[in-house]
């Protein structure tokens, strides 16, 4: 599952506070990919959708009534512009009454 597979939900959490974690794992380059903010703005519409037509809590019962946040994990990190649509998104995604968090992983070294 990731950023460009737009027909699934990632993954699906409940923190140990009981907020209902949508996560998207995003494993795009930023660089040189003009494509990725679009690609990470429609799988972003596409959890809105999936909360906002009630299928989160039909498919997740005990989710019902708890703080839903969308969670982007990224692979690699935004450029300056990225930040900027970040914070932008962010915003308008708090505006619908949800969270919004994003965290970069750290790469495995073997």
């Amino acid at each position: 599952m990731a950023v460009d597979q737009m027909d699934v939900v990632d993954f699906v959490s409940t923190a140990e506070n009981g907020d209902c974690h949508l996560t998207i794992s995003d494993h795009l380059e930023w660089e040189g990919n003009d494509d990725h903010m679009l690609i990470l703005q429609d799988k972003l519409n596409r959890y809105l959708a999936f909360i906002e037509s009630g299928e989160l809590v039909e498919k997740f019962p005990d989710v019902a009534g708890k703080r839903i946040i969308i969670d982007v994990r990224f692979m690699h990190a935004p450029t300056n512009l990225g930040f900027e649509f970040l914070s932008r998104i962010g915003k308008s995604i708090d505006e619908a009454g949800y969270g919004f968090e994003y965290k970069m992983l750290r790469k495995m070294i073997n």
